[in-house]
């Protein structure tokens, strides 16, 4: 009953994000901050962003964030992505999650985009001034989850959102909450659903709105610039899963799908599958479709849909449940040459 009435909640929000919002392809374009749906994170984007169900860690904080505390005590997590090969934009992230007490669990994250240096070009100088200047976008996340007798747990998450140059800013804050539930002898069956990116508008502001312009009588006079407010992509994602177990041999076989209904893109469905093997090698695949795209393919996303991963788990010491973890995933692209995430966890 505690889960029926959990579940009622999300999916009523997630009704009434959706209605506010209107989701549909022909509002793309319309809202801003699109960092906040790029993943940094290996493990998770090898399954291409679609384990709402069974993300845990500090990975749980970029999809569904109620799978934070599902860790033995501590982990640390570092990554470097490089998005879009040839276009020169990487991503950096590091998080922590953290057990407090015997049933919640703390989460950190940071995440930053490094454009490179841009060339400063003005009307006179189309070709490029010898100046630079590389954009700042970075946000942060603090989380709290909560699980209730280890079947069902809830999370929330508070994120601040940053973007600016030299003298232009704009700064939202951005919530997000999800469930998850597992069931079964072994925990094999695992539902989630959550909710990402609701929040204030973002507008820019500063001294880079500025301008001179001179009246009849050749006397200067200073105006700003109003910049028009723009909302976040808020999303909804319904995600379920299946352990398959080899008795005898440690190994796992995870299918899994999910549903992905976007306020200001086209709603997306993808699957995939996880193994495992003595959860110190896994090796991942997912595929995820955009409903509604085109069939000569001008009007799709620049991913293909393929995304893989690969990750090794090696123990600190010998039997110890403490663990060193290298993550690598590929999403294939069209065009470029593809993204690529490296990532570095500790798990305590």
């Amino acid at each position: 009953m505690k889960f029926n009435r959990i579940l009622l909640v999300f999916i009523a929000l997630g009704t009434w994000a959706l209605q506010v919002e209107a989701g549909n392809p022909d509002r793309r374009g319309e809202a801003g901050a699109y960092e906040l749906l790029m993943n940094p994170w290996a493990r998770s984007s090898g399954l291409h962003t679609l384990s709402t169900s069974f993300a845990t860690g500090v990975e749980a904080m970029r999809i569904n964030v109620a799978g934070v505390g599902r860790i033995n005590k501590t982990e640390i997590v570092v990554s470097n992505s490089q998005y879009f090969v040839g276009s020169g934009l990487s991503m950096n992230a590091a998080g922590l999650a953290q057990r407090v007490g015997e049933n919640g669990a703390l989460g950190l994250s940071l995440m930053a985009l490094d454009f490179g240096d841009i060339d400063v070009t003005t009307v006179n100088n189309p070709e490029g001034t010898g100046a630079t200047f590389s954009p700042s976008f970075f946000n942060l996340g603090v989380s709290y989850t909560h699980t209730f007798e280890n079947k069902i747990s809830v999370g929330v998450l508070f994120r601040g959102v940053s973007e600016s140059i030299a003298d232009v800013s704009a700064f939202a804050l951005a919530l997000d909450a999800g469930v998850q539930y597992v069931t079964g002898a072994r925990d094999e069956f695992k539902f989630g659903i959550s909710l990402r990116n609701i929040g204030s508008k973002m507008k820019f502001a500063g001294e880079g709105l500025a301008d001179i312009a001179e009246n009849d009588e050749d006397q200067q006079y200073r105006f700003d610039v109003q910049a028009s407010g723009f909302e976040l992509p808020s999303l909804l994602n319904i995600g379920l899963s299946y352990d398959f177990f080899a008795d005898g041999i440690s190994s796992r076989l995870t299918a899994f799908g999910n549903f992905r209904a976007n306020s200001f893109l086209r709603d997306e469905i993808g699957g995939g599958l996880e193994y495992a093997y003595n959860e110190m090698f896994m090796l991942r695949v997912a595929y995820v479709y955009d409903i509604g795209t085109s069939s000569d393919g001008e009007d799709n996303g620049i991913y293909t849909g393929l995304a893989a991963g690969i990750s090794f788990d090696v123990p600190l010491k010998k039997d110890s449940p403490n663990k060193l973890g290298i993550d690598y995933s590929y999403r294939d692209t069209e065009p470029y040459s593809g993204t690529h995430n490296f990532g570095l966890r500790i798990s305590l």
